[in-house]
């Protein structure tokens, strides 16, 4: 929700509340011989419309209270006790048929949410596919989480594949949510799957999905007014492509994405890149062409984790990051790939409190040999 929308909605939740406190004024007032009951009627009706059994409940007690205080204060219940009886069955007529009006309306509209969200996850969940646990040197695991706003779905990316070049991997995060970002992860996983089993360099299969991706914004009537200036310009945020071959190196694309880790011995160290390069489809911003691959040890033993930011951008009630490299050296040694990812999702809910606010992919792999 934007800002003005934020803001009118929280106008329009206050309304019923200030209705009945103007009522109030007027009755308390010289003005008192004003009739007020049917304006005070309208408060629970209001309330239900944007808060719900709840909140009906309470404008309806604010209202009836007003009609006490009224009657109390001008002294009224000898004289129009009738006219103040029918103001009390009219707020609670009108607070019932409110509350059941807005249980049907708030089942029908999450019933209608729920099932645009199963579409879209399906749609996601064709897209991306979880990792085989073996490819030939590594065993691997991945890890999707939505951050669950309403039926939006992510754009963060992954992908494992066994080629005879190695096994080669990519962690990505396309900017926004929703069809477009779909549209997006589905280009870039595209021209991966493809490139990944042709070209013997692995810069070079990073440049197919940079390539992909600007086709697809440049296709007319592709993407919304709207939607095109971000496709253009930040469509493709970050991605990294990581190659295992059977030398003990891992090869590393990074086009602005956080660095993996790797735990060695208990020991987490971030594979930070010598030659940062900006995000695909920001290459204008650099002079020349991009950095080549950079190779970092990786033994027998040793476990890679490759990830989006909405892992180290998780924060807590303090506003604190999740701390993800001493998450790491805590959990169990000897935890299987997809074990040690299940620990670091309760980790990641434990410290969230189960309120992610970012999308969440993840690939480990452990070197065997």
């Amino acid at each position: 929700m934007g800002g003005h929308g934020a803001v009118l909605f929280t106008l329009a939740q206050c309304a019923p509340f200030a209705i009945a406190l103007g009522v109030l004024g007027i009755e308390l007032s010289p003005a008192h011989d004003l009739v007020t009951g049917p304006v005070l009627t309208t408060t629970p009706a209001l309330a239900a419309l944007t808060m719900g059994p709840m909140g009906t409940l309470s404008a309806a007690s604010l209202a009836a209270a007003v009609n006490a205080t009224s009657a109390t204060y001008n002294q009224s219940w000898g004289t129009q006790t009738q006219l103040i009886i029918g103001n009390f069955l009219g707020i609670i007529v009108v607070s019932v048929a409110s509350v059941i009006l807005s249980n049907a309306v708030r089942t029908r509209r999450q019933g209608e949410l729920d099932q645009v969200r199963r579409i879209a996850v399906a749609a996601q969940e064709v897209v991306l596919r979880p990792v085989p646990e073996f490819l030939g040197p590594v065993r691997a695991a991945s890890l999707c989480l939505a951050a669950g706003t309403g039926a939006q779905v992510g754009g963060d990316l992954y992908e494992a594949v066994q080629t005879r070049y190695g096994v080669r991997l990519i962690v990505g995060d396309v900017r926004g949510k929703g069809l477009s970002a779909i549209r997006a992860v589905a280009v870039a996983l595209g021209a991966f799957r493809e490139a990944v089993h042709y070209e013997d360099e692995v810069q070079e299969v990073m440049n197919h999905c940079a390539a992909a991706l600007r086709r697809e914004a440049a296709v007319p009537g592709t993407y919304s007014q709207t939607e095109l200036p971000e496709v253009l310009m930040e469509g493709f945020t970050t991605a990294l492509i990581a190659q295992v071959t059977d030398d003990p190196v891992v090869t590393l694309v990074n086009r602005g994405h956080p660095p993996p880790l790797v735990l060695r011995q208990g020991k987490v160290r971030a594979l930070m890149p010598a030659s940062p390069m900006p995000p695909l489809g920001l290459e204008d911003l650099v002079d020349g062409l991009p950095a080549g691959p950079e190779s970092y040890p990786f033994l027998p033993g040793d476990r890679l984790l490759l990830y989006t930011d909405g892992v180290i951008e998780a924060r807590n009630r303090d506003n604190d990051f999740l701390p993800l490299p001493e998450t790491m050296e805590q959990i169990a040694a000897g935890a299987a790939p997809q074990e040690f990812l299940y620990e670091l999702h309760k980790a990641l809910i434990r410290h969230t409190e189960d309120r992610l606010t970012d999308d969440v992919a993840m690939i480990l792999i452990d070197r065997l040999a």
